[in-house]
This record gives C-alpha cells, sequence and structure tokens, in this order.
C-alpha cells in the first residue's frame, strides 16, 4: 500500500480531504451540541417543529438549485488547470445566474405554497409565520457558485473554514439561548442568522480569491454560455438528480413528519444526525475526489484505480466510526440529548448501514459526470425514489421510526446499484481497445 501515497492524485486528494475532514469533525460536534441543546431546551415537540421548519427550507432548496459548483468544475477546471481561464469565467457567470434564478423562485414559490401544506407536513398554524420567514434564505441558501470556484482554484482550505462557520456560531448561540431559558422563536431565529451568516461567508471568500487570483474581471451572470457546449443539458440533468436528492434529507423528515408527527421527525433527525458521522468519511473523499479525476483521461487505468484505493482507505475509517456509533449510540443519546430522545437508538442501528452503503457509492456519480454522463446518477436516483416512497408510508405505518429508517436504506441500495451498474458499462466502453 505504501507505493500509492507515490501517487499525486491520490496525495492531493488526501491533502483536500483532510482539510475538508477536520471541518467537518468540528461540525459534527458542534451539530451534536446544538441538536443537544435544542432539545433539552425546547422538548420533542417543539424541537421537532424545528426540523420540519428548516427542513421544508432545505427542501424547497434542494428541489430548486442546480448544483452549480458541479458546472463550475465540470467546464472551468480543465482550464483553470492549463492556464485557460474563459471557460472557467464563463461557467462561473452561467453558475451565478443559475443560483440567482432558482434561488429568487425557490422563495417566492416556498412562501406562497407554506400556507397550504404546512399542517399536512407537521408545522402548527401558530409557527405559520417563522416557517414563512425562514424561506427568505433561500436566495443565499441553494447558491454553490462559490463553493465551486473555491473547489477548482484548489482552495479546500477556505471551504473548511466556511464549512465550520454557522456550526460552531450555531452551537454557541443554542447553549446561550438554553441556558437562558430562550422561546422557541429566539431558537429559529439562531439557525435563521447563522445559516445567512455562513453563506456570505462563503460568497466573500469566493470573491476574495477570485479578486487575488486575477479571475474575477469578465464575470458576468449569463443564462447564455454559448461557448461551453452541452452546460444547460448537465446544468438540467444535475439540477434534477439534486431534486431526486432532496428526498433523502429535508423532504425524507417532512415525510416522516406528515406520517408520525412532530415527534417522529424529531426522532428520525436525531438518528439520522448521528449516523450521518459515518457517512463523513466517504462525503469529504467524494467532494475532493471530483476535481481531481475530472482533470485525468479517464480511458486510462489511472483514474480507476485511484477510484478503488479511495474507497478502500474510505471503508477503514467509515468502518471504525459505525462501530463506534453502534457501540456508544445509546449512552450517547442519553446523556446528550436526554431519555426522552432514546427512542432514536433503534433507528439509529437500521441506520448504520447507509454509510456503509456510502464508502462504496461516493466516487460512483463524480465519475459519471466526468465520463459526460450527467443523466446516469439522475436515472439511479429516480429508481431509489421510488423504491423509497414506495416503502416509506406502510413501514412508518407498521414499525414508526424504525420503518422510515428502512426505507431510506431500501432507496440508498437501490441508488448504489444502479449507478454501479452504469458504470460498469461505461468502464467496458472507455476501456475498450479501439482497433488497428
Amino acid at each position: 500500500m505504501k507505493h500509492w501515497f507515490r501517487d499525486q492524485q491520490l496525495r492531493s486528494l488526501l491533502k483536500n480531504s483532510s482539510y475538508l475532514g477536520l471541518s467537518r469533525i468540528v461540525a459534527a460536534v458542534c451539530g451534536i451540541a446544538t441538536i443537544a441543546f435544542a432539545g433539552r431546551g425546547l422538548g420533542l415537540l417543539l424541537l421537532g417543529t424545528l426540523i420540519l421548519i428548516t427542513s421544508y427550507t432545505k427542501a424547497v432548496s434542494g428541489l430548486a438549485k442546480f448544483q452549480s459548483w458541479q458546472l463550475i468544475v465540470r467546464f472551468g477546471g480543465h482550464g483553470i488547470a492549463h492556464g485557460d481561464p474563459e471557460h472557467f469565467k464563463v461557467a462561473t457567470g452561467f453558475a451565478v445566474a443559475l443560483d440567482l434564478l432558482s434561488g429568487i423562485a425557490g422563495m417566492i414559490v416556498a412562501a406562497a405554497l407554506l400556507p397550504f401544506i404546512a399542517q399536512w407536513v407537521g408545522i402548527q398554524p401558530q409557527y405559520l409565520w417563522l416557517g414563512m420567514l425562514y424561506c427568505t434564505l433561500l436566495p443565499t441558501m441553494g447558491a454553490a457558485a462559490p463553493s465551486g470556484v473555491l473547489r477548482v482554484l484548489d482552495r479546500f482550505d477556505l471551504i473548511s473554514w466556511s464549512d465550520v462557520l454557522t456550526p460552531i456560531s450555531r452551537a454557541i448561540l443554542a447553549a446561550i439561548a438554553f441556558l437562558s431559558g430562550a422561546s422557541f422563536p429566539v431558537f429559529v431565529a439562531i439557525w435563521y442568522v447563522t445559516d445567512l451568516a455562513g453563506d456570505l461567508f462563503t460568497w466573500y471568500l469566493a470573491w476574495r480569491e477570485l479578486r487575488r487570483t486575477g479571475h474575477l474581471e469578465g464575470i458576468r451572470p449569463t443564462l447564455r454560455p454559448t461557448v461551453l457546449p452541452g452546460a444547460w443539458k448537465f446544468a438540467i440533468n444535475v439540477n434534477l438528480a439534486s431534486s431526486v436528492q432532496a428526498i433523502w434529507g429535508p423532504t425524507g423528515r417532512l415525510v416522516v413528519g406528515g406520517l408520525l408527527g412532530p415527534a417522529g421527525a424529531a426522532l428520525f433527525r436525531v438518528a439520522s444526525t448521528l449516523s450521518d458521522a459515518g457517512q463523513k468519511p466517504a462525503d469529504l473523499l467524494g467532494r475532493a475526489f471530483y476535481p481531481e479525476v475530472v482533470r485525468m483521461d479517464l480511458s486510462t487505468k489511472k483514474p480507476w484505480k485511484l477510484m478503488l484505493r479511495v474507497m478502500v482507505l474510505a471503508s477503514g475509517v467509515a468502518i471504525l466510526a459505525i462501530g463506534l456509533l453502534l457501540v456508544a449510540g445509546k449512552p450517547l443519546l442519553g446523556l446528550v440529548f436526554g431519555k426522552a430522545f432514546l427512542g432514536a437508538y433503534a433507528p439509529l442501528v437500521i441506520l448504520m448501514l447507509v454509510p456503509f452503503l456510502g464508502i462504496f457509492s461516493f466516487p460512483l456519480s463524480p465519475m459519471l459526470y466526468a465520463l459526460g454522463r450527467s443523466d446516469a446518477p439522475l436515472k439511479a436516483k429516480l429508481i431509489a425514489t421510488a423504491v423509497f416512497f414506495s416503502a416509506i408510508a406502510p413501514l412508518s405505518w407498521r414499525f414508526g421510526v424504525v420503518g422510515a429508517a428502512i426505507a431510506l436504506v431500501l432507496g440508498n441500495a437501490a441508488n448504489v446499484a444502479a449507478m454501479m451498474l452504469q458504470l460498469r458499462r461505461e468502464h467496458r466502453r472507455v476501456r475498450r481497445p479501439t482497433a488497428a
């Protein structure tokens, strides 16, 4: 295994992952602390309501946003690496325009729709105004262009700084709110202010880095990226895949809230927060993997070897994290969140299968996007969503929060299987020797 680390791409990937890893560890600890303070300060039902309000906005953001950072990496990464920034500037302008368009449209639709569906998703009428206020975050929440700029310019250290601002400040403010006996609207305000501050800070870092590197001049928002062939098709496919992916997070919590009430949503959120910790190693490597592989020749063995190596490295860390959570999960729930949240342990055990699946899935989407198959992750997610939606209601009614966890695992398994089959077919195509 020693010779692996002589690979420049692997070393670069691990370096960038380490920046993200440190920030994610801090974010995970702060996230658990934040939920613990909010849970003890608000109780199970009000915490569930807070989760439903924030999940509604995040669900709309997931449905509306274009994941525009992938556009910048896909169309601008190669040019920056080879001294030709023109496509990078056009891709950045296109990404910014898509962010603004989708964010403003999402805010208007979300605020207009919420009064009609609030009770269906578990938000009580007295808290409707807070939910509508939270929708005003959508123009900044859905913006991914700053992250794409920082990835292409290889400033993963700055991404790590921006990633920790929101969780650290939120944990501190939640602790103060808990100790002072703050009301429910104060907790919502804390979530709002910290989300907004984190988003604006990322925009500032991207702007500063563009100015420092001399790439700021010439970037203009545009919806006509004529020099980027296939950009709109790529953007639409990624947007649709992202929209479907929103099912797995915020929308899933809304569905659980509608089926099982705010208490069920709170337990599901706590369990998924802890299981996400086991998913982090794979997520981090996936974020750093895409900018590396998009610069490589996929007809050679090198990117495929890199993929297998990072999967092996991720598996060791993820299995360790999963084991620790399974052993310490129940005591941790009682100690940190309180006895009212011990019901989250059973779904947590089921959800530990999700990070296990993540070990095998995190390189699949980047590889398919780099191969020009932006439709492949979308097809996989559509299949997985059908599995998830067909299973969640009957399983939730039969097994409660545990049933919702089982449905989520089934959906993830279907997603991984579908992408593996498509990537295997693409591997055979690009690696097939050409006729003499």
